[in-house]
């Protein structure tokens, strides 16, 4: 199990839940009302589930695929330790991984 904490935009917690190992941040966000919209559903084919990770849990997951890295190109708001939350898998690896919604999304659905 790995407990993700989500902030806002502007830091505050916005949730925290525990997440079972072999699932997806995508889903985890999405199954307690995250605002990520994972048009694609998960196939690294767009990016509007764009996350910044904490630095300090950045540096502990598996680097970002190439592809990943092109795809981020197209998010507003990237930073350092932006990541697609459909490519990190949650391993039980981290104890604890904190994760903050940019200010602003790509909308693939035009909402």
């Amino acid at each position: 199990m790995t407990r993700i904490r989500f902030l806002t935009p502007d830091g505050t917690p916005a949730a925290e839940t525990d997440a079972p190992d072999g699932t997806r941040l995508l889903e985890i966000a999405q199954s307690i009302g995250q605002p990520l919209e994972g048009t694609c559903e998960g196939q690294m084919a767009c990016s509007t589930c764009h996350v910044i990770v904490t630095a300090d849990d950045f540096d502990r997951l598996p680097p970002a695929s190439e592809q990943e890295d092109d795809l981020l190109d197209l998010a507003p708001h990237v930073t350092r330790t932006s990541r697609l939350a459909c490519q990190i898998l949650l391993d039980g690896s981290l104890s604890m991984l904190t994760v903050r919604l940019p200010s602003d999304a790509r909308d693939m659905q035009g909402l």
